[in-house]
């Protein structure tokens, strides 16, 4: 499944240059060996937390080969249209903004985008990169294309939030009084953040008519405010303020376009997003039945979410050794052998990850060879 970019890599875009990727400034030496060592450090810290619990060749290879295929090829069904609904979120924003695309060039733009941000260091800015070119190359200028990743990203966070709200819903709702009683933060939760999207729900709906004339005003305004500060000479005086007030001047602009984009292509997209993170934990759901793993649908949703919350630390590239350690403790500690429990992620990262890297590679490298010089700057 596609892993959203940082926000803070989408909006530094350098000035003057409209068409080029969004792409972090130079950094000192030690900070590029950091970044490069610390993901290698993450994985050899992730295998040896796990070493006493992963089973040796000779016990886990019956189990992988007794798999039962039908699952299996359910799970990798699955995967396949969790992929498919994050293009199709794309494609649905990119409407919103008045750009046309084919579902089919956003599948091939959606494999790379995967692959990239799951195999390379760095993966999730050069993944949030190539994602902002193709947009600019469909038509998109620059405010929008950067919308339609951030809207995109938020759209991701807010279903997998929903989607643990909703599974403890149901488990709130089956038997209250037992849920309350075991888990009385996660209960309250749930009771605070329904009663705040009702709240905001009637909000929205008293200044639906106000709200993108004031926005769109108020962004207008700030910049109008610092064009008038550095005429008068009050330029920032430090890299942080400069930076800051960059920032924040293209955030204005990026939030005047996402006013813009029609509610039903807002909500589309989060309803995408939603079937993205439900499709994919079918997946898992499938190969945990392919290997008759000994835990019900709750106890695996429940591990699903507290997994895909620890992926969005961007560490390592596609979360690759926190997933799996973090996967594989979650199921025995739930109950699941340790063989069994090595067999269902091997067989769920194969299929969401490991396959995806070489396809996204290829078809990152054919788009790249077939794509057009940039478009010129409007």
């Amino acid at each position: 499944m596609s892993q959203p970019p940082p926000a803070e890599d989408l909006l530094d875009t350098p000035r003057g240059t409209d068409d080029e990727p969004p792409a972090a400034r130079a950094r000192p030496g030690w900070q590029r060996w950091l970044r490069r060592l610390l993901p290698v450090a993450v994985i050899l810290l992730a295998l040896l937390t796990i070493r006493d619990r992963v089973p040796g060749p000779d016990e886990i290879w019956p189990v992988l080969t007794g798999g039962d295929l039908t699952w299996l090829g359910i799970a990798l069904a699955a995967e396949w249209v969790s992929l498919s609904m994050f293009a199709r979120q794309q494609v649905r924003l990119l409407r919103g903004v008045g750009t046309a695309v084919s579902l089919r060039s956003a599948l091939a733009v959606t494999y790379s985008r995967s692959a990239i941000a799951s195999s390379l260091p760095a993966g999730s800015a050069l993944s949030a990169a190539f994602g902002y070119q193709s947009y600019r190359r469909w038509g998109a200028d620059r405010d929008s294309a950067t919308a339609v990743v951030l809207l995109s990203n938020l759209s991701t966070f807010a279903a997998l939030a929903l989607l643990y709200l909703a599974g403890f819903l149901i488990v709130l709702l089956s038997s209250p009084a037992t849920a309350a009683q075991t888990h009385p933060a996660a209960a309250a939760l749930t009771l605070a953040t329904a009663t705040s999207i009702a709240a905001l729900a009637v909000r929205r709906r008293i200044r639906h008519r106000t709200g993108a004339t004031r926005t769109s005003g108020n962004c207008a305004a700030r910049a109008a405010d610092r064009t008038r500060a550095l005429a008068d000479g009050d330029r920032p005086v430090t890299r942080l303020r400069h930076r800051l007030a960059r920032l924040g001047e293209q955030l204005a602009n990026v939030v005047a376009v996402s006013t813009t984009i029609p509610a039903r292509d807002r909500l589309g997209a989060l309803g995408y997003a939603a079937a993205n993170w439900a499709a994919d934990l079918a997946c898992l759901a499938a190969v945990a039945q392919a290997f008759q793993l000994p835990l019900d649908l709750l106890q695996l949703g429940t591990i699903y979410v507290v997994v895909q919350l620890v992926r969005q630390i961007p560490i390592s590239p596609g979360g690759l050794g926190v997933i799996e350690a973090s996967l594989l403790t979650a199921l025995t500690t739930a109950g699941a052998d340790e063989v069994t429990a090595t067999a269902v992620v091997i067989g769920y990262r194969l299929l969401s990850c490991w396959l995806i890297i070489p396809v996204g590679l290829t078809t990152w490298a054919f788009l790249r060879r077939a794509t057009p010089a940039p478009l010129a700057a409007t």
